[in-house]
């Protein structure tokens, strides 16, 4: 395999794909990047056998090959290499060849024999979305998810693709994100699956802001396409719980509020929050709201925000960093707060398809 190519093409596609990686791993073959050059271009696959990512960068091939070289290290010896065009050989015992202007060096490498085949999901159907609208929508669930591995089925997230949409939700039995997105497909492609926790933080980190998105699903595996770049990921195999039933169908009050105000406030207040105490106490009265947070040895803040809100006095606590989540991701300059009481969910909704369901806590 010989070719020639750009310092910053190399670089980009070597950072799409070396987080797949991680830093130890029982078989030496999975810390390699499997190199193939074909035609112009150099496709560049990871996987620890659960999610695979590959994409590609155009190159100068002057002649055809595959090979596998430890990803990390050559992403660190391209990343230090000076702004020009990298020259790679890779000889028939996989040892390479990498030099750019006075820089050479030699990289020992694997065969390509004993790299994974890479997952494959050509569904009977394919969900077409702008990969902008899936990313987002990503961002405005994936943090609550579970991180508690006894809870397998909830470490991702939902992917449900029914009534000519999709439903994305994510929870930990604490909170709830559901977010929706209309999109076309026939009756018969209705499904749900879930989304492991590493996919969805792969897909937003590398997802773009704009072009088309290709899903394809089958056999317990999904498949992202976009541009030159494949995602494939195993899926969880489990039943979601019935998120549906912890969603509150009606509410005593909707209050209106200013998304950065209660934002910055609660960021406030919080700063005092410990990991035994991280109630904020929201106090709605007469066109106010009184944020209270009190921790045992530490003290206690307050801030009142002027809100429009004519209803009986209602006091409702929650987790301060579980308030905050959604604020931090969402855009829309008022959000609306749905509540009963003190002992029922708390709702965050806005003038999107969005909705995230808060369980409060309980407080003397």
């Amino acid at each position: 395999m010989k070719l020639s190519v750009t310092k910053s093409s190399l670089l980009a596609g070597l950072q799409m794909v070396h987080n797949v990686v991680t830093p130890r791993t029982t078989l030496p073959i999975l810390a390699n990047a499997l190199i193939l050059a074909e035609k112009n271009k150099l496709w560049i696959t990871t996987t620890d056998l659960d999610l695979t990512v590959r994409c590609s960068v155009e190159a100068d091939v002057q002649k055809t090959g595959s090979s596998t070289l430890p990803v990390r290290r050559l992403s660190n010896i391209v990343r230090e290499l000076p702004d020009a065009t990298i020259e790679i050989e890779i000889d028939d015992k996989d040892i390479s060849s990498i030099s750019c202007g006075s820089a050479f060096f030699k990289l020992n490498g694997m065969s390509d024999q004993e790299f994974p085949p890479v997952l494959k999901a050509d569904g009977q159907y394919a969900y077409r979305l702008d990969q902008g609208a899936f990313k987002q929508m990503l961002k405005k669930c994936s943090y609550s998810s579970s991180k508690d591995e006894s809870r397998y089925v909830l470490n991702g997230v939902l992917l449900s693709f029914k009534n000519g949409k999709l439903t994305i939700v994510a929870t930990d039995g604490r909170r709830l994100a559901l977010v929706e997105h209309e999109i076309e497909f026939p009756a018969e492609a209705e499904c749900e699956v879930i989304l492991p926790t590493k996919a969805v933080t792969e897909l937003e980190q590398i997802l773009g802001d704009e072009g088309e998105l290709k899903i394809s699903i089958k056999d317990k595996q999904a498949v992202f396409e976009f541009k030159d770049v494949i995602v494939a990921s195993k899926l969880i195999d489990g039943v979601y719980p019935n998120y549906k039933q912890v969603i509150p169908a009606q509410c005593e009050e909707r209050i209106t509020l200013e998304r950065e105000t209660l934002l910055a406030a609660l960021r406030r207040v919080s700063l005092l929050a410990t990991e035994k105490a991280n109630a904020t106490k929201l106090t709605f009265g007469k066109n106010k709201l009184t944020i209270t947070m009190s921790a045992p040895d530490i003290g206690e803040a307050r801030e009142t925000l002027p809100v429009k809100y004519v209803g009986k006095e209602l006091s409702v606590a929650f987790n301060a960093e579980y308030m905050i989540d959604p604020l931090k991701i969402l855009t829309n300059d008022e959000v609306f707060l749905e509540l009963t009481d003190d002992l029922s969910p708390g709702v965050i909704k806005c003038d999107i398809p969005f909705l995230y369901v808060l369980m409060p806590i309980k407080i003397s």
